[in-house]
Formats: C-alpha cells, sequence, structure tokens
C-alpha cells in the first residue's frame, strides 16, 4: 500500500508496540527510520517501560527489511530533546517526509485520589510530547511544503473512561491538535491525522496492573483472563494487533491517504458504534 521510496519517517515511542509495529510497515513499504524512545521508566507508570535493548531490536527488524534506521533515546516530554531528533534526522538523511506521534503511557487511578504527578506526567508524555513532536518537525515541513503527520489517540478519547480520565484527556486534546494543526498547515501541501484504536496487543495492556484493572473481581487475573473476557465481546472485539493499526498509519502517510487530512479514524472493532 503505497510506495514510500525516498521518504523518511521519525517515529516516537518506537522501542516496542504500536512505534515498532509502524517503523518496521514503513520500512517495508521503503522509508528510512528514525526511532526514538525514552527507554527508561517513569515513576508513575505501574508495568515495565522499554529499555534500550528494545530499541535496538526495532532498529535490527527495521534494518532487515532493507532500509537505514536511527534509534535515539530521547524523552517526549521535553522540546529540546525532540528538536534534536528532528535536526538528527535531517543531518543522516537530509529530510523529514512523515512524522508518527506514537509515544505514551498508561497509568490509573480515580480522579479523586489522582496524585499530581500521575496527572502530569500523563499530559506531558500523551498530550504535549505530540506537541513537542510535531513541533519539532513542522517548520521543516512547512519549508519543502510537504509532509504527513500522524498521531496516536485512542478510542477512550470518545468515551470517557472510568479510573484514567487523564489519559482520555490526554487522547482527546491529541485529537483537538490534530484538527487545529491540520487546518494551519493545508496550504503546505501536509497533513495531520490521528488513529484512535481499540485495546491494542502491547505491553501497555499485557501486564498485571492493567489486568486488575479490567478484571476487579478476580484474584491474582492473567493474561489468559483477558483474553478470554476480550473473546467474549462482541465479534471483532478482541485485541488489536500493532500490525493492524499500522497498515491504517501507512494508508494515512501514503499517496493513497491525501484526501485525509484532519481525521480522528477509529480502528476499535465496533465500540465506535456506540460514540460520537
Amino acid at each position: 500500500m503505497g510506495n514510500l521510496d525516498d521518504k523518511v519517517a521519525v517515529i516516537t515511542g518506537g522501542a516496542r508496540g504500536q512505534g515498532r509495529a509502524h517503523a518496521v510497515a514503513l520500512a517495508a513499504a521503503g522509508a528510512d527510520i528514525v526511532v526514538c524512545d525514552i527507554a527508561e521508566q517513569i515513576a508513575s507508570v505501574p508495568y515495565p517501560m522499554s529499555a534500550e535493548d528494545d530499541l535496538a531490536e526495532t532498529a535490527k527488524l527495521v534494518e532487515e527489511t532493507g532500509r537505514r534506521c536511527v534509534p535515539l533515546r530521547a524523552d517526549v516530554r521535553s522540546q529540546t530533546e525532540m528538536n534534536a531528533v528532528a535536526q538528527r534526522a535531517i543531518d543522516d538523511f537530509g529530510h523529514i517526509d512523515i512524522l508518527i506521534a506514537n509515544a505514551g503511557i498508561a497509568s490509573n487511578a480515580p480522579i479523586a485520589e489522582m496524585g499530581d504527578e500521575m496527572w502530569q506526567d500523563m499530559i506531558d508524555t500523551n498530550l504535549n510530547g505530540v506537541f513537542h513532536s510535531i513541533r519539532a518537525v513542522l517548520p521543516h515541513m512547512i519549508e519543502r511544503r510537504w509532509g504527513r503527520i500522524v498521531a496516536t489517540s485512542s478510542i477512550v478519547a470518545r468515551m470517557g473512561v472510568r479510573n484514567a480520565g487523564h489519559y482520555a484527556a490526554a487522547k482527546w486534546g491529541v485529537v483537538g491538535l490534530v484538527k487545529s494543526v491540520s487546518l494551519e498547515v493545508v496550504e503546505y501541501g501536509i497533513t495531520v491525522n490521528a488513529v484512535l484504536p481499540g485495546g491494542v496487543d502491547t505491553d501497555m495492556i499485557q501486564n498485571p496492573a492493567m489486568y486488575r484493572l479490567m478484571l476487579p473481581d478476580k484474584e491474582n487475573p492473567t493474561r489468559e483472563d483477558v483474553m478470554e473476557m476480550f473473546a467474549a465481546g462482541p465479534p471483532n472485539g478482541d485485541l488489536i494487533a500493532p500490525d493492524e493499526v499500522a497498515d491504517a498509519v501507512l494508508l494515512l502517510v501514503s499517496e493513497h491517504g491525501r484526501h485525509f487530512n484532519g481525521e480522528a479514524l477509529t480502528i476499535s472493532g465496533g465500540i465506535s458504534a456506540n460514540t460520537v
């Protein structure tokens, strides 16, 4: 789907999960990749985050497609670090064509009990991180009068969710940001879209903290319990594979996706039928 030969993509949160799937899919379509990830733990996140070995594995998988990959440690919470990622991409490859602003975290608490650190880490990563990433590449794309930007939101942005209001708020903010930026840059040949997946089969869901949230009445719930819960739901309501999200992203960044702009594209197995 689409030919990305001679294109260069910057992908945040690419050490594993959806980010890794995007990196491999875009590389298989012909793009060279600059992938970044914090590759360390954030204290308010209740599951093990990625490490440098994960980032190296993504680079290896990209290079197995025959494309080049530059793996970088960078924290999307820092505009300075994201500016450095963008500059490295330009220095190594000469240009940036695509940004996938994917980096994100999850944590859980009722709003009435949520500490300031948990709230701030969420907003800084899942919303400010998208802003920092877009702002880092946008002047270059405007100058070149071409670009494709896709940000990772979530179906819960449209729904709300118990015990993760900070997550839903950040992801809803991503949709508003994407729509606004799309209006500002359409005249420069740049498209800006968001993908809103439902549950994706990544480490963000596949961890004991999330199992306890999803199955609070079961003692020590396991991966098998959670997968059984999803399988018992509506048709196509099972967890989404990261590769399935990557296929949608590939459409948005290719020439076939040129008429998508300012869109919030849901991939939810039917959940979005009950949302606005």
